[in-house]
């Protein structure tokens, strides 16, 4: 199990009342997780939705460039094999990836993955902006997703307020998104899913 830092995040009191908390893992440890997929370039948003009545509950943002990350603001996902930084997850290779979208998949939610295919400049400059956009408050996962898709050349158009179906409406204007839709049968409380992911392996996730 890794060592986790972490760093009381500078912020103006009513932020600080919302809970962000900086999570910095070490140069060793991403080193070590870094990951390089042989897909293309891509910056993906990834939408948790609720079953049935449809509503907004979470978003974050995959990227695919020089390496894999997830950000995943004010998220709760953790795996002790994936570093940290400020919400921005490192070492997203195939199988983590599955993970991430299956804790979030569960009966009582769905999971829209929305992918925009792009250069290799563009998606690490969507890499540079989630790792300077800095630890999210609670419920901050559409606004600073939002934030730092307005850095990156081609999503300068991104809305950044708190509805995750208002930021993945806009995502969907976008030209040529590719989307796929994730469910499962998953317990509600999502504890189930965690024991599978002790081992490093994952079974029963389906597409």
């Amino acid at each position: 199990m890794k060592r986790r830092v972490f760093v009381a995040a500078a912020l103006p009191a009513a932020l600080a009342a919302c809970g962000a908390k900086s999570v910095w893992d070490s140069d060793e440890e991403l080193r070590a997780a870094y990951f390089v997929s042989n897909e293309p370039p891509s910056v993906t948003l990834l939408t948790v939705i609720g079953i049935p009545r449809g509503e907004g509950g979470h978003s974050g943002l995959m990227i695919n460039g020089s390496q894999r990350v997830i950000y995943d603001p004010a998220g709760s996902w953790q795996h002790p094999r994936i570093p940290e930084r400020n919400d921005v997850l490192y070492g997203i290779n195939d199988n983590f990836k599955r993970f991430y979208l299956d804790y979030h998949a569960r009966k009582t939610y769905w999971v829209a993955e929305d992918t925009v295919f792009v250069s290799r400049e563009v998606a690490d400059a969507a890499i540079r902006a989630v790792e300077a956009q800095g630890a999210s408050p609670k419920s901050y996962c559409a606004v600073n997703s939002g934030q730092a898709l307005r850095k990156v050349p081609g999503f300068e158009g991104a809305p950044t307020g708190f509805s995750p179906l208002r930021l993945r409406r806009w995502f969907l204007t976008l030209p040529n998104v590719q989307s796929k839709r994730h469910m499962d049968g998953d317990p509600a409380n999502n504890h189930d899913v965690l024991l599978r992911q002790k081992d490093g392996q994952i079974v029963g996730y389906n597409r």
